[in-house]
């Protein structure tokens, strides 16, 4: 099927829709050996695209919902070694990529897509996706804790967007809770230093739902593909 030729880097992953086509007013693209600046140039999957003199993929869309263990990589390769989430998805013929990250040291929903454009959009914070979290934190958690966690805190400076906080469970002889944290914010290390900002550290960290998306069925380092109606969701999310 022919489409736009914008549309069609967009989902490659090479930039935004926008930004692609000012690579193409650019004379930056190449179809079948040709500079393209046309804007309604269509293509099909037989043809050849160059960005930058760079052939781009156009191989058929993916999308994963993983189950990250504790102590993976959230990217395709680590200097260091370590494994990585695409170290599950080897009997995969797509390229996968992580929609965005989870640390190190935490576990959780975490998806898997080579759609450039869907990946990128969900990562945008205008679009406020939600993504919840059940922390277990070294003390007792007060009610004015979760008051402050709502309101948002300052964290490396900049103050978070409001949250939702639930207490879950607390062992008072262990002195342990277990909150469970609504965010949509992605910034580094976010729940972690939120928690910090109150005097609390968290000792395990788990990703529970992302948007309308959870982990049932799955166990650590299980993966699914998204039914067509999930991705549809998706997409309706982000847009606008």
């Amino acid at each position: 099927m022919a489409e736009r030729l914008q549309k069609v880097m967009a989902n490659a992953g090479v930039a935004s829709r926008r930004a692609s086509e000012k690579l193409i007013l650019a004379g930056k693209v190449m179809v079948n050996g040709q500079v393209v600046t046309e804007l309604g140039t269509k293509v099909t999957g037989a043809d050849v695209i160059l960005v930058n003199g760079q052939a781009i993929d156009q191989e058929k869309k993916a999308y994963y919902l993983f189950y990250k263990p504790r102590g993976v990589i959230s990217a395709v390769s680590d200097d260091k070694g370590r494994k990585v989430v695409t170290d599950y998805f080897e009997e995969i013929p797509e390229r996968l990529y992580p929609v965005g990250r989870l640390d190190y040291d935490t576990s959780g929903l975490l998806l898997m897509t080579n759609d450039g454009q869907l990946a990128n959009a969900l990562m945008h914070p205008r679009f406020k996706v939600d993504k919840v979290y059940v922390a277990k934190v070294k003390g007792l958690v007060q009610s004015e804790d979760l008051k402050r966690l709502r309101q948002g805190l300052v964290v490396d400076g900049k103050k978070t967007a409001k949250a939702k906080a639930k207490l879950l469970k607390q062992d008072k002889a262990k002195e342990i809770s277990l909150v469970q944290l609504t965010i949509h914010e992605g910034r580094y290390h976010q729940v972690k230093k939120m928690f910090e900002a109150l005097g609390y550290r968290v000792n395990k960290l788990k990703r529970e739902r992302y948007a309308f998306l959870d982990l049932s069925g799955l166990t650590s380092g299980d993966y699914r593909k998204l039914t067509a109606a999930e991705v549809k969701g998706l997409k309706q999310l982000v847009q606008g």
